[in-house]
């Protein structure tokens, strides 16, 4: 299978095409800092070619969700660098995702600081998971210009302290409806000013913290989530195929490891002005390999390479689950069935005791 094949990702050597997606477990211990159970449950999955973290806040005004990692503090970069230790003594390599959540938080996640976006437009038909319950989203407070200026350099900051924390690189979350992502949409940048009114503005955000990322971690060892079609958080672009066109044409200009593509379910009927698959339509507008991700199975990964387009094929679910994935598609064996009750419930409990495969 060409899935498990080795593959050179620019200076790094992958022992197959497999890739862990990050996942949100809000398993930290207290103050954003993961603990050995974290450790663990990536080490369990290092049978991937790379693995990607579950996202992690790049600031205190970063945090949406309770209970989740951040890597701005000592404490918090010292409790990834046992991840990472782990790792490296499995022979695997990992990049951190670097998070922003933007709108997609509560003031009683955030210590009563209200969320923060290009546009003060809230979220509808939705609620936040809160410590008091689901809760509507709030209105965000728009951030100005000098904001904007500190959000870059949080992300500067949270790339030095990833390769300080032992990771190989990093990946900018600018998908499924969160501060990048919030920046590109038409529905959530209402801004008339140099970041937004424009594709252009639009994109220039995002532009701009990826340029921030390379100079911190250097070439070939940073890379961006992008989600076109994704509606989740109340994201909608107006001309979707353009934007991001033009933003994969801006980020070819920079030394990057990957682009990371996310297929999103939605119904086409819905947005008719949206392509049906976000992979096929927008690899092909890139020199970066890319990373495909959005309900793969092994043989629609096998596929999807076998035709050339994708480099890497990246899987969530599958992997949470199944610690030894990568064996288990090699001999073609089941999948451990997912536990949903326990994906954010904390503890140990569908987290590090999914059983390994082991032929009889």
């Amino acid at each position: 299978m060409k899935l498990l094949q080795p593959y050179r990702l620019g200076k790094f050597e992958l022992k197959n095409r497999m890739v862990m997606a990050p996942m949100t477990r809000c398993r930290t211990q207290g103050e954003g800092v993961v603990g050995p159970s974290t450790a663990t449950y990536y080490a369990q999955r290092a049978g991937a070619g790379l693995l990607i973290s579950e996202a992690i806040n790049i600031s205190t005004q970063a945090l949406g969700m309770p209970f989740t990692p951040g890597i701005f503090t000592e404490a918090q970069v010292h409790g990834w660098k046992q991840v990472t230790d782990a790792l490296r003594a499995e022979g695997s390599l990992m990049f951190a995702q670097l998070w922003h959540t933007g709108r997609v938080g509560h003031s009683l996640v955030k210590g009563g600081a209200l969320p923060v976006a290009p546009s003060p437009v809230p979220i509808v038909g939705q609620e936040h998971f809160t410590p008091a319950g689901p809760q509507p989203y709030e209105t965000p407070k728009e951030l100005s210009m000098e904001e904007i200026d500190q959000i870059i350099h949080d992300y500067r900051q949270a790339a030095r302290h990833a390769l300080a924390a032992g990771f190989a690189g990093v990946e900018l979350h600018a998908a499924y409806g969160y501060l990048p992502n919030q920046f590109l949409a038409d529905s959530s940048n209402l801004r008339t000013d140099g970041y937004g009114g424009s594709i252009e503005r639009n994109n220039r955000f995002v532009l701009e913290v990826m340029r921030a990322l390379v100079e911190e971690v250097g070439p070939g060892a940073a890379a961006i989530r992008l989600s076109p079609t994704s509606t989740y958080n109340g994201i909608a672009h107006t001309a979707v195929y353009a934007q991001f066109q033009q933003l994969l044409q801006g980020l070819d200009g920079l030394d990057l490891a990957y682009v990371h593509l996310m297929n999103s379910p939605f119904n086409p009927a819905d947005f008719p002005d949206y392509p049906a698959n976000a992979v096929q339509t927008f690899a092909p507008l890139t020199r970066h390999p890319v990373m495909a991700n959005g309900g793969f199975t092994r043989e629609s990964a096998e596929a999807e390479l076998q035709q050339g387009a994708v480099e890497l094929i990246s899987f969530g679910r599958p992997f949470l689950a199944n610690p030894d994935l990568p064996k288990r598609f090699e001999v073609d064996a089941p999948l451990n069935a997912l536990d949903p009750t326990t994906l954010y419930s904390g503890g140990d409990k569908g987290y590090t005791d999914y059983p390994f495969f082991e032929k009889r």
